[in-house]
């Protein structure tokens, strides 16, 4: 059973999206919060498997709960949700630790495809939100790619992985998209990782764009 905590404030928003999840097998909301200092107390004593997380409420919002439980090492696993596309937010929420991000109008089957993916360890960086967080990335960055430290660079296999990865397919995917077995992909997600100088696959996105890679 997967164990999802809502944080949402409004209120028939949260009853709507528990209702829906009440239809999923193995899936379980185990609590829901109306505001974000809430959820973080929640978050914190129930350590879910994944949140749900609003990016817009009164007050504290969902990129500065991201922020504080990141700080903290306390975050689990997070999904992103919101009424509109919001490039901004969808950028900060990506830099400070969000693996997934969806508008509130997904269908049930998206929306469990979801956080069956994050609960597994991928991230949810589909094409056209990678088009976004490029936007974002001309706009909030300085730098060049000179100003990077030398990396060890990627081999075409491993460019080729990647690009797949920034899809936001799973190693599983991965591995009949290229014709091998998981665990190679695996071995070559690692050495991507280590190579970008990154601890996970949302932020080795976030760092092949600043490099030019995708």
């Amino acid at each position: 059973m997967i164990r999802v905590v809502l944080v949402e404030d409004q209120m028939l928003v949260r009853r709507g999206i528990k209702s829906l999840l009440e239809l999923a097998g193995g899936i379980e909301i185990i609590a829901d919060a109306a505001s974000a200092d809430e959820g973080a107390l929640i978050i914190r004593r129930d350590q879910p498997d994944v949140v749900l997380l609003d990016v817009r409420m009164p007050g504290k919002d969902g990129i500065e709960l991201l922020r504080e439980l990141r700080a903290s090492d306390e975050l689990p696993p997070t999904i992103l949700l919101t009424t509109f596309d919001d490039d901004e937010a969808l950028f900060e929420g990506v830099k400070a630790g969000a693996r997934g991000y969806l508008l509130k109008d997904v269908s049930l089957e998206q929306l469990t495809d979801a956080i069956r993916t994050v609960a597994a360890g991928e991230t949810l960086i589909k094409p056209a939100i990678t088009e976004r967080m490029v936007r974002g990335l001309e706009k909030f960055r300085g730098e060049t790619k000179s100003s990077f430290p030398s990396l060890e660079p990627l081999t075409k296999r491993e460019l080729e992985i990647l690009r797949l990865m920034a899809g936001g397919y799973s190693n599983r995917e991965i591995s009949e998209a290229v014709g091998t077995v998981e665990g190679t992909i695996k071995n070559h997600a690692s050495s991507i990782l280590a190579k970008l100088g990154v601890r996970d696959r949302t932020r080795a996105v976030l760092k092949a764009l600043e490099l030019g890679y995708l």
